[in-house]
């Protein structure tokens, strides 16, 4: 966290600009008293130092482009946005992805093997950039079925946000999958479990699935932190108001405080989700569980 705080820190303020550079009816004098207020003026160390003092009391400032309003209150505002959002794209993920991999891994060498692995080849090959316009000009503008922009306010609005931020992890998701059920597929209790006639639904799900989709778990924590970074654009495309959207603006208005406080946050659930996928895998997996233990 520290690491990652100083980084930004440095790198905003090494940026071009200052967040109140496009003021321009703002005289000279009235710039510089600006900046006195907000302790612009100090140096970098000096202002770090204060940074991080009030970052740890929960302080993160206030924002330099929405007066009246602290980094914390656009937080709060946006983060629940931001994680319905993440919450749906990584459910979608998993679905679509889990379930792709397993019918691949069931027909090896087959075309229910090379179709969805296909498929998932250019769902991680082209960028939510790319993905979120064309869903929108299909969906929207060609068939004109579902809106284009917001969050909640129309019927429909979630969905193509959805599928633009959760297509590339599903993706990854049926290739982890598939290759994690294969080798578990090929191991001798599953032999086993055949040959006493047990029915394949069973094995596969019951027998095969918790090895299988190891890979897919230990990955979860890194995706769910991704989308919340992917959200970014998403939110930027379909004008929806998350944390995303505020973190892009902040950028453009060198926003310092709103860029460090978000960038905080991803760093927090980042180290959070991959130690929460960390600990879902070793109790998932039993060797881990007794290397641990013999440890």
């Amino acid at each position: 966290m520290l690491v990652v705080i100083s980084a930004t820190f440095f790198m905003v303020h090494a940026a071009p600009g200052g967040p109140f550079d496009d003021d321009r009816v703002a005289s000279p004098e009235i710039l510089k008293q600006l900046n006195e207020t907000y302790n612009l003026n100090d140096p970098l160390v000096t202002q770090l130092g204060n940074y991080l003092v009030n970052a740890v009391r929960g302080d993160f400032g206030p924002s330099y482009k929405y007066p009246g309003r602290t980094v914390s209150e656009l937080i709060a505002s946006g983060l629940p946005v931001t994680v319905e959002l993440a919450f749906y794209a990584v459910l979608f993920a998993l679905l679509l992805g889990v379930l792709s991999g397993i019918i691949a891994s069931l027909n090896p060498g087959k075309f229910l093997d090379y179709f969805p692995m296909s498929i998932s080849m250019i769902g991680i090959c082209v960028p939510s950039i790319i993905l979120g316009p064309i869903l929108i000009l299909i969906f929207g503008i060609w068939i004109d079925f579902l809106p284009v922009s917001g969050w909640g306010e129309f019927s429909g609005d979630k969905i193509l946000p959805t599928i633009t931020l959760g297509s590339a992890y599903a993706a990854i998701f049926a290739r982890l999958t598939r290759g994690g059920m294969l080798e578990i597929l090929a191991q001798d209790f599953i032999r086993t479990a055949r040959a006493k006639g047990l029915n394949e639904t069973r094995v596969v799900f019951f027998h095969a699935l918790r090895g299988g989709i190891m890979p897919t778990i230990g990955f979860l924590g890194p995706a769910i932190a991704g989308l919340f970074a992917g959200s970014f654009v998403v939110e930027t495309i379909f004008q929806i108001n998350g944390i995303g959207r505020y973190y892009v603006q902040a950028a453009f208005n060198r926003d310092y405080t709103l860029i460090l406080g978000i960038s905080i946050l991803i760093t927090f659930f980042t180290l959070t989700f991959v130690l929460v996928s960390d600990i879902l895998a070793t109790y998932l997996n039993p060797r881990l569980r007794e290397k641990g233990s013999m440890n």
